[in-house]
């Protein structure tokens, strides 16, 4: 349930840093000075998603222990794709027969089914949501573990697997290689393998071995999320993204230090039963509040007081991933898992009368 409620901080503050700091096109004016008070939390939004991947460095290492490759694909395709089929049409209609023009993308009919894969970036099509990029670096994290998975996943094999990886995106950084850093992922590795090694910590105990694993995806973490502020900051300058160093330090390690707090057990004491379902609105929130914010905000930035606005459309975009929850995600995930759970023998036998 920890994780659940981490989940949700991870998905708020990217929907923070979009509404509050990052869509300048949105309110006409900077958001960082309409929201002044907070700009240095809302603008740290953007690395909300590092701590996605921290989460799920920790989850998916969980969820392939002791499963087949099958049954891991199985579980992983229900996860991400009932939500992301409903936001990619629900996309496609927006812009194909309403107004909305902010976060348009520029797709025809053809470049929407391409999306439906999730492959749409490995096909050179452009993704028709803002925040579909990272869905495309897990599906790839989920690709290359899935090579321990075929040999089955044990403490040496997913120890030597993080040793590999860890090397090689060491490498691929000095490298600089566009088809190896695409393959390797050396700006989301450091997050992933020190996600995997809290799992251990979890499962398996502390270790040094394991211990060190943390301490280098943190130096590595501190070192490509102050990369990628600084990339920002040179866009479009600091008073425009107010994201100092000393901040982004801050809360790298803040989210280490909440994750080390989970493989610890320290906070076994979070057993709020909402939370499960805190947790899987998570997905849906973080797939449709930007384009929430593409209706709402322009449409009423004139007429109601912006923090008014902001948080109503918070609001609206969690009401709304409740829904979507509700009535797509939960639904589809199970019909997928009885569709795509049984293997073709299993699913013969059980049609004999």
């Amino acid at each position: 349930m920890e994780l659940d409620l981490l989940r949700f901080v991870a998905a708020f503050t990217v929907m923070a840093f979009h509404y509050m700091a990052a869509s300048r096109s949105l309110w006409d004016e900077s958001p960082v000075v309409l929201f002044e008070p907070v700009k240095y939390l809302t603008t740290l939004g953007i690395l909300g998603v590092e701590l996605f991947f921290l989460i799920s460095g920790f989850v998916i290492l969980m969820s392939a222990w002791g499963h087949s490759l099958r049954r891991f694909a199985v579980s992983r395709f229900a996860r991400l794709f009932p939500a992301y089929w409903f936001t990619v049409i629900a996309l496609y209609v927006l812009y194909t027969y309403t107004s909305v023009e902010y976060f348009r993308p520029n797709l025809d009919t053809v470049g929407y089914v391409i999306n439906l894969t999730m492959l749409q970036e490995a096909l050179g099509v452009i993704p028709a949501g803002g925040v579909f990029w990272s869905l495309w670096v897990e599906l790839k994290f989920y690709f290359l573990i899935s090579i321990v998975v075929i040999m089955g996943v044990n403490l040496r094999r997913a120890m030597g697997f993080m040793w590999v990886w860890l090397a090689a995106a060491i490498f691929a950084e000095w490298l600089q290689n566009d088809l190896v850093t695409e393959i390797v992922l050396p700006r989301q590795a450091p997050y992933f393998i020190a996600g995997m090694a809290f799992y251990l910590i979890y499962r398996e105990g502390s270790t040094v071995t394991r211990w060190g694993f943390v301490l280098v995806g943190y130096a590595c973490s501190l070192y490509v999320a102050l990369e990628r502020i600084q990339s920002r900051i040179d866009l479009v300058g600091i008073k425009n993204f107010p994201a100092p160093p000393p901040a982004v330090i801050a809360w790298i390690t803040v989210i280490y230090v909440l994750m080390a707090a989970v493989a610890l057990g320290w906070l076994r004491w979070v057993r709020w039963r909402a939370l499960t379902t805190v947790g899987a609105l998570t997905y849906p929130l973080y797939l449709v509040h930007q384009n929430v914010s593409a209706v709402l905000i322009p449409e009423f930035r004139e007429s109601i007081n912006p923090w008014v606005l902001a948080g109503g459309t918070m609001l609206a975009s969690i009401l709304l991933s409740y829904a979507v929850y509700r009535l797509v995600d939960r639904p589809g995930q199970r019909l997928l898992r009885r569709l795509m759970g049984r293997s073709p023998m299993e699913q013969r036998q059980a049609s004999v009368p």
